[in-house]
């Protein structure tokens, strides 16, 4: 049987108040208890916690797991201090985080330039070969001029 420290809500409409209480973890919100360990008010000013602490201390150490919401009162009363201290550093509070396996899509990249076409456009540039169309250049200006004088 998984045991649980959880909020039970009591009051009227839009006036909450809460119990904290020790319950099976498959019973509802308001419904069967074990015992009732504490109350919490919230619209109080300033807000009430008042958790008796031994039997908190028992439930915790005989292996209940509080809710959360359960947890944070449990730490402002300061049983969940008394509790590290006798257990240890691995009383952690561990809240409940769904968290969704994302699938990642690797993105197709375009495809690089070769590098051997960036190796012969360098050279190419360099060399004294562009000054030899420029020798040509002229030998092919005088067959353009002999078609224009005809």
């Amino acid at each position: 049987m998984a045991v649980k420290i959880r909020l039970m809500r009591v009051g009227k409409k839009k006036q909450p108040s809460y119990r904290v209480v020790v319950t099976d973890s498959r019973s509802p919100r308001d419904g069967r208890f074990i015992e009732v360990i504490g109350q919490y008010a919230p619209r109080a000013e300033p807000s009430v916690v008042a958790i008796d602490s031994d039997r908190a201390l028992h439930w915790l150490k005989v292996g209940a797991q509080p809710t959360e919401q359960a947890g944070k009162l449990l730490e402002i009363a300061g049983v969940w201090a008394a509790y590290k201290a006798d257990v240890g550093k691995d009383a952690v509070v561990k809240p409940k985080v769904k968290v969704k396996a994302k699938t990642v899509k690797p993105v197709a990249e375009p495809p690089a330039p070769a590098p051997e076409a960036v190796t012969e456009e360098a050279p190419a540039a360099d060399a004294p070969v562009a000054e030899e169309p420029a020798a040509d250049a002229p030998a092919a200006e005088e067959p353009a001029a002999e078609e224009a004088s005809e």
